[in-house]
């Protein structure tokens, strides 16, 4: 009797695979490309491949007035349109040496907050649906639409608001829409406690995440990770206590910087859920402090054609997603001569590289999806 043995897949067992996940793939978020190297079931090394999405925002600045770019600034984060538009009219205005008027600067930081309740209920939503629970996203897009409502109501747009002016706000609020608003954050808080039941309390969300993609603190200072995802990893740093800007100054007793200290993606979804119900809080005391401010302009008369002095200067906000800036550079021209834009999602989603080697693949989605970020605000 004679045995043949037969090799099938030309010594597979010890040759590495390189999968493209990506670039139309559903566990992307969007145009993202991850270019993975597997031994069998484990990733052995992850690129990011990005740019898919990239328009020239920077190069577009330069070839727009001080009006228009406010409406360039604020599509590369989609879900952050109103805190996006705030960095761009606080550079100018600072070049400026411009004072804004009360009623502007306690109304921009309410929106802020309206704006960052709007993008973490996004992902509070979104991220149980990537790991196989579909009930999540159908509440948070219920709290999304009665905040959308107010927002429209004020801004006329419900992503691109378009409300910001240098100087200040577009227009003033409408008659009763500051107790339509606080309805609204009443209404989105006394349903938040679903989330701590239905995703927090579930053991098999908990069992995907928690020890799953852990990011050090080292590695958050050597990436420039912020906002959720650096301070989940203990990273104690908000702009909006350690910078304040805005009426942030006066809301130090309310605002609340969460942090965790274990870096995996369970820690990540608990600071963007704590995050949430204190901006809540936030958007709460705005309400209290503009209910005592007497009727006043929400803005200043500018010029017909506005020119920032020559000079430079940088503008940094704490977005929802993390930090955002803005480094305006002018030559005393009704244009910029350069705006360079340092966003939140392209600085985080680069700690891929770090997070991904070494877990399996079933777990690379919990990881990707636990960074929250969003593909315009990566390629800008």
């Amino acid at each position: 009797m004679t045995e043949t043995t037969v090799g099938i897949g030309g010594a597979a067992e010890s040759t590495d695979m390189v999968l493209n996940i990506g670039p139309q793939h559903p566990s992307t978020h969007g145009v993202l490309r991850l270019r993975i190297v597997l031994d069998g079931e484990r990733v052995q090394h992850a690129e990011p491949v990005i740019g898919y999405m990239h328009r020239g925002a920077e190069k577009l600045f330069e070839a727009r007035d001080y009006r228009q770019i406010i409406m360039l600034a604020n599509r590369h984060d989609w879900l952050s349109a109103f805190s996006n538009e705030l960095g761009v009219v606080m550079a100018v205005e600072r070049m400026l040496g411009m004072e804004v008027p009360e009623r502007a600067v306690w109304t921009r930081t309410l929106l802020a907050e309206l704006n960052r309740v709007l993008n973490h209920l996004m992902f509070l939503g979104s991220y149980p649906l990537e790991l196989g629970g579909i009930t999540p996203v159908f509440h948070a897009f219920r709290e999304r639409e009665e905040l959308q409502a107010v927002m429209e109501e004020v801004s006329g747009g419900r992503m691109h608001y378009m409300f910001n002016r240098v100087g200040g706000l577009k227009e003033d609020l409408p008659a009763g829409w500051l107790g339509r608003a606080r309805d609204a954050v009443a209404s989105v808080r006394s349903r938040m406690d679903i989330y701590d039941g239905l995703v927090l309390g579930n053991e098999i969300f908990r069992a995907r995440t928690r020890s799953v993609g852990v990011l050090s603190a080292g590695a958050v200072h050597a990436y420039g990770v912020s906002g959720p995802i650096a301070r989940a990893s203990g990273v104690d740093f908000d702009l909006r206590r350690d910078e304040p800007y805005l009426a942030y100054g006066e809301l130090q007793d309310t605002l609340k910087v969460v942090t965790r200290t274990e870096g995996d993606c369970l820690a990540r979804f608990e600071c963007l859920l704590e995050q949430t119900h204190n901006a809540l809080d936030l958007a709460d005391a705005c309400l209290d402090r503009m209910a005592e401010l007497a009727p006043g302009p929400v803005n200043q008369r500018l010029p017909k054609v506005l020119k920032a002095p020559e000079g430079h200067t940088y503008a940094w906000t704490e977005n929802p997603l993390g930090v955002n800036g803005y480094y305006l550079v002018s030559k005393g021209e009704k244009t910029p001569y350069r705006l360079k834009l340092r966003s939140a999602s392209f600085n985080n989603i680069q700690a891929l590289t770090e997070l991904l080697p070494g877990t399996l693949v079933a777990d690379m989605v919990a990881i990707l999806g636990s960074l929250f970020f969003v593909v315009g605000d990566i390629d800008k």
